[in-house]
């Protein structure tokens, strides 16, 4: 069970009272055999009424998380969007047990928060941005891979990158990473647990990383005594992403952050996530998009998000053209919003 409630901004209220008419919902499944080793598996919730469908994505990760997905949840009615989000601190997300990771159960939540919104929405006529009051802006995204990068600045040189320092990066590694001036973020995954990419904190590795790739942001260091020690002085580099699932999470980091990496998924609510990101900007952190690898829908609400609050970051929401193998006719970066319809998608031109 999930509960407690983010404070009400400016952003949330304008959403919070969209009328909400759901006759039923249905579920559909994703799978895509990928590079590093697994499986992914996501699940789409559709909910439908007023002859419109709403969609949402769960990438909660462990594919057997998937099976016995709940399609008997009591969400049929009339209500508003907040009373609808208020339902979900009472409701069991994993009636066949689990999840098998932590951290997981907002993840669901996510995709029936975000089903929601796009069917009240759609139900409304209006788009995310109207319903916000908020302009679409080009989006500026960067790549996320733990391969090598080359095949893809052979398909576009202009592309960015996010990447995950790991042991296996040595000194030559680096210096040729680095020569390509492309690499935007580092992330060091220091707070993931029982994941296929866990990277334990390593001083030393940290240190290197951080001399080989001075300006690129560093996400998610340990904070143990001897990393920030072979991080002095990196401070204002740091980026948190994986701790982060409500504005309490940033306050309670021994280190206020300048930059921060938004995954909707990891706040489950949309009250949370919305308060987030405007007390972030309100402070001055600096706010960038991130993914979950999502095969449907997820990944172009990310987008939609990030065109509206933080267009210019160096946003992980590339967009599924880039999974897998690098190929030509991606889409350059950045994506440019064409005129969006009803609801919670991102319409740009390819």
């Amino acid at each position: 069970m999930m509960s407690g409630r983010a404070a009400q901004g400016a952003a949330y209220r304008r959403l919070a009272g969209l009328g909400l008419v759901i006759d039923g919902y249905e579920t559909e499944r994703h799978e895509l055999d990928v590079s590093s080793g697994f499986r992914r598996v996501t699940t789409t919730v559709v909910l439908r009424g007023g002859g419109q469908e709403g969609r949402g994505e769960d990438v909660t990760y462990v594919a057997e998380d998937h099976d016995g997905f709940p399609l008997d949840l009591p969400l049929s009615g009339h209500t508003t969007f907040d009373e609808y989000s208020r339902r979900f601190g009472e409701l069991d997300l994993f009636p066949a047990g689990g999840p098998t990771m932590a951290g997981q159960e907002t993840y669901r939540r996510w995709a029936f928060e975000s089903a929601a919104l796009d069917l009240a929405l759609k139900q409304a006529g209006v788009s995310l941005g109207t319903g916000l009051a908020r302009e679409y802006r080009p989006v500026r995204f960067v790549v996320s891979t733990r391969l090598d990068i080359r095949p893809w600045l052979e398909v576009d040189p202009d592309l960015e990158f996010k990447l995950d320092p790991t042991p296996e990066w040595d000194a030559d590694t680096m210096a040729r990473i680095a020569a390509t001036g492309r690499v935007r973020a580092l992330d060091f995954k220091a707070y993931y647990e029982g994941t296929p990419v866990d990277n334990a904190p390593d001083p030393e590795l940290y240190r290197t990383v951080a001399r080989a790739f001075p300006v690129a942001l560093l996400e998610d260091p340990s904070l143990d005594e001897g990393s920030r020690a072979a991080l002095r002085g990196e401070e204002g580099r740091f980026s948190f992403d994986a701790p982060i699932h409500s504005w309490a999470d940033v306050e309670a980091l021994p280190v206020r952050p300048r930059h921060l990496n938004v995954k909707p998924s990891r706040f489950g609510a949309l009250a949370r996530l919305l308060e987030t990101i405007e007390r972030a900007q309100a402070e001055g952190i600096e706010l960038y998009g991130g993914g979950q690898f999502e095969l449907g829908v997820g990944r172009d609400q990310i987008q939609a998000l990030a065109s509206l609050f933080y267009p210019d970051g160096p946003n992980d929401v590339a967009p599924r053209d880039f999974h897998g193998d690098a190929r030509p006719g991606v889409p350059g970066s950045p994506l440019v919003p064409l005129e969006q319809g009803p609801g919670f998608g991102f319409a740009f031109r390819r």
